[in-house]
């Protein structure tokens, strides 16, 4: 954690204890009134003191303290236990004498609860600022590199009446990096009217930001802005500005022509080979809450809503164990046996056994970045080989204690341990019911000392990654020293070989950021991947060259590895980033190390350097050293191997 977070947060407290108290007050009266309660025989706080859920009929200054009370806790709570879901039942909020402004801290979730985008119409902005995290006013660092764990769905956002004055007239500011998703979101503008801004430029520099994800929702104008990697699925866009150093874009009306490419570095993909949206909480035309499941498809492009009702089932909550920090894993278990889904309320739960997701079509759907922590070694999920779970909306987290991974999808006779390793037959769901993972994080490190073998295990075929950031933390609470130098110790106290390993056939990824861990960073085993969106930077923290040098003498381990016996891969739109601040004489040989045959196709791949260290080539022997001579200069290979 920054010191001058800390500062701020302890300064800002006392001031804010009376907004706190009205904000933890809302959930009570207002939930009576959507008809939650009765749904586990207990009171309407079901869904626990975290969850606020606003009606329409409430005046807006009761809505924005409530708001600003808890953006006050959460903007500088960086490592922080506290998680928030904010939730708006159908209706209108705010207008343009009067406009809601809400801004989204760290492990927030800004949801309507409408059945399409435009049940719930909020005029005003949802916005996410650069974080300054110095105390000097002639360097205050104002940057969004580190605004994670934040989401925005399902709702219509008129950004036309804004209330606000000078710069920040000039558009809706959604400044983050990775593990931020905005989905199902409609954003109204007039022509010539504000627009929605991938990063905040009204605030002092240098207003760097990294990576993110949209999905299923429609904008007029957006401004990139800085942002170095992103992606933006099966959505509709008027226009893009500026590719930094590759913008992704599949199955998106409007998307900006890549045929020029690497200037400027898009990337367009006309359909996205295979999606399924994210299941979302809603109530119906009677008050009572529902959960939509969207269907998987294949070759999709645009919005799900565009014609009414996204395709798929709905589950009502009474088909739902509702979960809240403190239950036992083994009631948890019980429920999912006995046919229940499961739906996490917002919170940290201590996960002391695995959580068994053994059942064809269950929904585990986590509500305002509700995470699981390893405790005494356990992983804390695990999905067995059935057709159509969906997990989503989940942060998971090691624990001191090391497991040998934190999630594996894909359990049941006749597994071995990966590819080309003697495993038998692996169902899966198909590509028509996959297994799906949506905004399903990793940390190893951070608000605590972790450790683990693999953060995510793929033994499964036919499962889809919809967003993930797996993330061995390069910054944290415990297990960090900041300086000039880095910390000599993190290497050996926040410990994690891969980020994930895919062993399963027809396995794709859609937005996959995988970041610092002390081997690959990805392994893909399996026959017939494919990644739309990659993003890596290998770890900050090898000590030494020693200490990143493969047994077999090959300098550093790459950031993306496919198996030497896989002779089918498709991956598009990657980048690898360097940044070895412990010794920044230390080198990787290549940034993605995959087998030289025609099956196995890159397009749009680079590698970066952001300050220290070097990758002499992109793809094994191809493509130039990203070394100190071009900071921040992207080395790219349109194609490998050349067609």
């Amino acid at each position: 954690m920054h010191p001058s977070s800390t500062r701020r947060r302890r300064r800002a407290a006392a001031l804010l204890a009376g907004l706190v108290t009205l904000a933890l007050a809302v959930p009570a009266s207002s939930a009576a009134a959507t008809g939650l309660e009765g749904h586990r025989g207990r009171s309407t706080t079901d869904l626990g003191p975290q969850v606020l859920v606003f009606d329409p009929s409430m005046p807006v200054a009761e809505i924005q303290a409530a708001v600003d009370g808890i953006y006050a806790q959460q903007v500088d709570d960086e490592m922080g236990s506290a998680r928030w879901s904010l939730l708006f039942l159908p209706g209108s909020y705010g207008t343009d004498a009067e406009p809601l402004q809400l801004k989204v801290g760290y492990d927030t979730e800004v949801a309507g609860l409408g059945a399409s985008p435009s049940d719930v119409r909020i005029t005003g902005k949802i916005e996410a600022y650069n974080r300054c995290l110095s105390d000097d006013p002639s360097n205050p660092n104002c940057i969004a590199l580190v605004n994670f764990w934040r989401t925005l769905s399902n709702l219509t956002l008129d950004i036309s009446g804004t209330g606000q004055d000078g710069c920040r007239a000039s558009a809706n500011f959604w400044a983050v990096s990775q593990a931020s998703s905005v989905r199902r979101l409609d954003v109204v503008a007039g022509e010539g009217e504000p627009a929605f801004s991938l990063m905040d430029y009204c605030t002092a520099g240098p207003q760097y930001a990294s990576g993110g994800f949209i999905a299923d929702s429609r904008f007029g104008t957006v401004v990139n802005g800085s942002q170095q990697q992103w992606l933006t699925r099966n959505s509709v866009v008027g226009s893009w500005s500026n590719a930094v150093w590759n913008q992704v874009f599949a199955g998106v009306e409007g998307a900006p022509d890549d045929a020029a490419f690497p200037n400027p570095p898009y990337t367009t993909l006309e359909a996205t080979p295979v999606s399924r949206e994210k299941p979302y909480l809603f109530v119906d035309a009677r008050g009572r809450y529902q959960v939509r499941v969207p269907d998987a498809r294949t070759g999709t492009r645009g919005i799900t809503w565009a014609d009414g009702q996204t395709p798929g089932r709905t589950v009502p909550i009474s088909e739902f164990y509702v979960a809240e920090p403190g239950d036992a894993v083994q009631r948890i278990n019980s429920q999912l046996a006995r046919g229940k889904n499961l739906l996490l309320t917002p919170g940290v739960y201590d996960v002391d056994r695995s959580i068994q997701v053994t059942r064809p079509g269950t929904v585990v759907l986590g509500m305002g970045h509700a995470t699981l922590t390893s405790a005494d070694g356990a992983t804390p999920v695990v999905v067995s080989d059935v057709p159509g779970v969906v997990v989503a909306g989940v942060t998971i987290d090691a624990g001191e204690q090391a497991s040998q991974a934190l999630m594996v999808v894909g359990t049941g006779p006749g597994h071995g341990n990966g590819h080309g390793h003697g495993h038998g037959p692996r169902r899966g769901g198909g590509t028509a019911d996959p297994i799906t993972l949506s905004d399903v994080y990793f940390r190893v490190g951070g608000p605590h000392v972790g450790r683990t073998g693999v953060a995510l295990r793929i033994d499964a075929d036919d499962v889809l990654v919809d967003h993930t950031w797996v993330w061995r933390a390069d910054h944290g609470v415990e297990g960090f020293t900041e300086g000039v130098n880095g910390d000599t110790d993190r290497w050996a106290t926040n410990t994690a070989a891969n980020g994930v390993v895919v062993n399963g056939d027809r396995v794709t990824a859609t937005g996959l950021f995988v970041e610092h861990f002390q081997q690959f960073n990805t392994v893909w085993n399996g026959e017939d991947g494919t990644v739309v969106l990659y993003q890596n930077e290998l770890p900050y923290d090898p000590p030494t060259q020693a200490d990143w040098t493969q047994p077999d003498g090959t300098l550093g381990w790459s950031g993306y590895r496919v198996a030497d016996d896989v002779q089918r891969h498709s991956l598009t739109g990657a980048g690898v980033y360097v940044f070895n601040q412990n010794d920044p004489s230390i080198v990787t040989t290549s940034g993605f190390a995959v087998p030289q045959r025609p099956g196995v196709r890159l397009h749009h791949v680079m590698t970066v350097n952001l300050a220290a260290g070097t990758i002499e080539h992109v793809v094994n022997d191809v493509g130039e050293a990203a070394d100190t001579t071009r900071i921040g200069q992207p080395v790219f290979v349109t194609d490998y191997p050349t067609p």
